[in-house]
């Protein structure tokens, strides 16, 4: 678990608001929530830090449809089919767990599969606190918590749309913990791992693979992983935290909201991760939807690589051709690296990580003004620059203007006698001279009249 903190598990029957109550008690809006149920199908952890106690950790979990026998019985549309797979999920889950919320819903009152979960969870034999969501006052509260009474857990009305009792609700759930307790460690720096790419890629199935864990579920059919799940391990003595995220399809064949909504925030899962992985499917070859996304990612300067999955399933001859279209995908960015992997066979696998932490130790290159001048010195012996307009640019000084990307400016007479493909050829010669071979770069030329000291 997090931090190595006390955790507390969110249990229920399908829609009664578990992911609503999960992002209000993180205080950010990192689950998915929408009317219909089914939505949540993985398991998702955040940190609670109520005012006046120590963090603990929210699992949030999918909604398990039980009978009176323990058995799994058909849930809605939204996870008919993967039942018996967010069960085992939300098992994992109390695996781990100091204590347990048993979410209901206050306005249906009392059902039988909320019944038959409280049955299961009882079985646990852990701390359990019944939370009756959807309760939007104080006035009807006792009218809508009679019922659940029956239950035989402690009993809070609260309303995770509108907030109210969720003060409230954070002293329970801590008071549900052990007082042995053990207060959070340092957590080592983790490098974060966004898993990008088009439906039924593999991007979970590589996810379990890397981790050593069936820790999120897969299926054949496409679109099986919705929120973008922060998936935490340890390898070779370095965390990383994996967000395995939906798969993306074009925008003008999105017509689901929540299809939508995932998209969204798989592209902004990549904006915050340290180095993002797109996933290619072998047997699928590439498409106008992976060209798009190699596009986003060169143009936001998003440090990446490419992984072609499922390799295993392919001839040899049509591997090639799908490495040559993958380099002429590449050929505006062709510092980014390629691997051929399976998540199946393990092929390739052991290569991710490594070079993952190397783009990200190169994205924080600091190199000095001094260098880089001595550099660009080098370079333009090497290559002059051409004549345009009858006139040479005359290059006065280069320096470093940020990291992460590592971003160089460079001032010249005048910026427009600088032709694009020199510009190309400054960057290439950059990388060669100071290592910088995978991580994106930016390099602007700016007009100056003026020579600066360096």
């Amino acid at each position: 678990m997090l931090n190595s903190l006390p955790c507390i598990v969110l249990v229920g029957r399908p829609n009664v608001g578990k992911s609503t109550l999960f992002n209000r008690l993180i205080r950010s809006n990192r689950a998915i929530t929408h009317d219909r149920p089914g939505i949540t199908r993985d398991r998702m952890e955040g940190i609670v830090r109520p005012r006046e106690s120590k963090p603990f950790v929210i699992v949030d979990t999918g909604g398990i449809t039980l009978d009176e026998h323990a058995a799994l019985v058909p849930g809605p549309e939204g996870i008919r089919g993967f039942e018996r797979h967010v069960l085992a999920q939300t098992e994992a889950a109390l695996a781990d767990a100091d204590a347990v919320a048993l979410v209901v819903d206050g306005r249906e009152g009392l059902l039988p599969l909320d019944e038959h979960v409280a049955a299961h969870v009882r079985r646990k034999g852990l701390p359990t606190l019944c939370v009756v969501n959807k309760v939007d006052g104080q006035e009807r509260a006792e009218e809508y918590m009679a019922e659940f009474h029956s239950l035989g857990f402690a009993v809070l009305a609260v309303s995770a749309e509108h907030g109210h009792n969720i003060r409230a609700l954070e002293a329970s759930l801590t008071a549900l913990l052990p007082e042995s307790c053990p207060a959070a460690l340092p957590s080592p720096p983790a490098l974060r791992l966004a898993v990008l790419g088009r439906p039924n890629a593999g991007k979970s199935s590589l996810v379990n693979a890397l981790c050593g864990q069936e820790r999120m579920i897969v299926s054949e059919v496409a679109g099986t992983t919705r929120d973008s799940v922060d998936v935490r391990c340890k390898s070779h003595g370095h965390e990383y935290v994996f967000v395995d995220t939906a798969g993306i399809r074009r925008r003008t064949r999105i017509t689901d909201s929540v299809e939508r909504y995932s998209a969204n925030a798989a592209i902004k899962s990549s904006t915050k991760a340290h180095v993002t992985l797109l996933t290619l499917d072998a047997t699928q070859g590439v498409s106008q939807q992976d060209k798009r996304l190699v596009d986003m990612l060169h143009t936001r300067k998003t440090p990446f690589m490419v992984l072609v999955n499922k390799c295993d399933l392919v001839p040899r001859a049509a591997l090639e051709q799908l490495q040559r279209n993958v380099s002429g995908m590449l050929a505006f960015c062709q510092h980014v690296p390629v691997l051929l992997v399976s998540a199946l066979s393990g092929a390739g696998l052991q290569k991710i990580l490594p070079l993952a932490q190397q783009i990200h130790e190169e994205c924080a290159v600091r190199i000095s003004t001094g260098k880089l001048n001595r550099a660009m010195e080098e370079v333009l012996a090497r290559h002059q620059p051409p004549v345009v307009k009858r006139a040479r640019a005359k290059f006065f000084y280069l320096t470093q203007a940020e990291t992460e990307p590592p971003t160089f400016v460079c001032f010249v007479s005048d910026a427009d006698r600088v032709p694009e493909a020199y510009a190309r050829y400054l960057e290439r010669s950059l990388r060669k001279l100071f290592g910088i071979r995978h991580a994106p770069m930016r390099l602007h030329v700016r007009s100056s009249h003026k020579k600066k000291n360096s």
